[in-house]
């Protein structure tokens, strides 16, 4: 009989193969660690093993893990056994675009302190906007086809021609990177407004007239980021900034930096 002082045992049974590694099994055997088992670890070596196992115990994956001479199951389902959450790949979320935005304000705050030696001047929150504007743009960019195919969904502009939904990663993007450099306001500041008014008309109607559940392309095709406030907030903040830089341009205001 196992004594109190003993760590609890479990088996797992994982592809360990010349080219491939389960990631799912070195997650398996760190959950296990951390809740405190000693991990009795099988390596299946061959894809010939692994159809073995599977056939054998009746599963489709692997890793499979077993307490107690129980089979518990995969990744998801021991997590579920020591009730941990599981996310839901297809549930939407805000946490991408909350990271993007707190890097992108951390980045601004960083070359403010870099170039006047203070992190909060009214040239951080002009950078903020601008980065937050290229990353997006990058993100788009990395599947523009998947990016254009969400977008159709929404804005107002793609669905009458829908080669916006394929321009509009480019002009986000050079409007941010023009912003951050406070060069050619003549050219930022337009594409600024045209793509952001665009924008959030289009994710007013479609959210508060329409009252449609949809996606947000705001950080590519592949997201899950639900069309709402923060896809409206997005395009206020380009048009913000181009009204601010506009209005700078013109002199207007003064635009003290440091």
């Amino acid at each position: 009989m196992t004594s109190p002082a003993e760590p609890r045992r479990a088996i797992v049974y994982r592809m360990v193969m010349d080219k491939h590694v389960c990631p799912y099994g070195l997650k398996a055997k760190d959950l296990l660690r951390r809740e405190g088992y000693a991990v009795e670890d099988h390596w299946l070596r061959t894809r010939e093993e692994t159809d073995a196992f599977k056939a054998e115990h009746g599963v489709k994956t692997t890793p499979q893990t077993f307490i107690g001479g129980k089979r518990v199951g995969g990744y998801d389902d021991l997590r579920r056994h020591f009730g941990r959450a599981v996310p839901d790949p297809k549930s939407t979320t805000y946490k991408p675009v909350a990271a993007l935005f707190a890097m992108t304000a951390l980045m601004a705050l960083a070359v403010s302190y870099a170039v006047y030696g203070t992190p909060f001047t009214i040239r951080a929150g002009e950078w903020f906007i601008g980065f937050s504007m290229a990353v997006l743009a990058l993100l788009k960019l990395q599947n523009i086809e998947s990016f254009a195919t969400m977008f159709l969904n929404y804005d107002l502009l793609a669905k009458r021609w829908v080669g916006y939904s394929y321009v509009y990663p480019f002009a986000e993007g050079l409007a941010g990177v023009l912003m951050i450099s406070g060069a050619l306001t003549w050219l930022s500041v337009p594409i600024a407004l045209f793509i952001g008014s665009i924008g959030a008309v289009s994710v007013f109607k479609a959210v508060y007239v329409d009252r449609s559940e949809l996606k947000c392309a705001c950080v590519g095709g592949s997201s899950n980021v639900p069309l709402g406030f923060v896809s409206l907030t997005e395009n206020l903040m380009m048009m913000a900034m181009a009204v601010w830089m506009l209005i700078a341009a013109l002199g207007v205001v003064d635009r003290p930096f440091g």
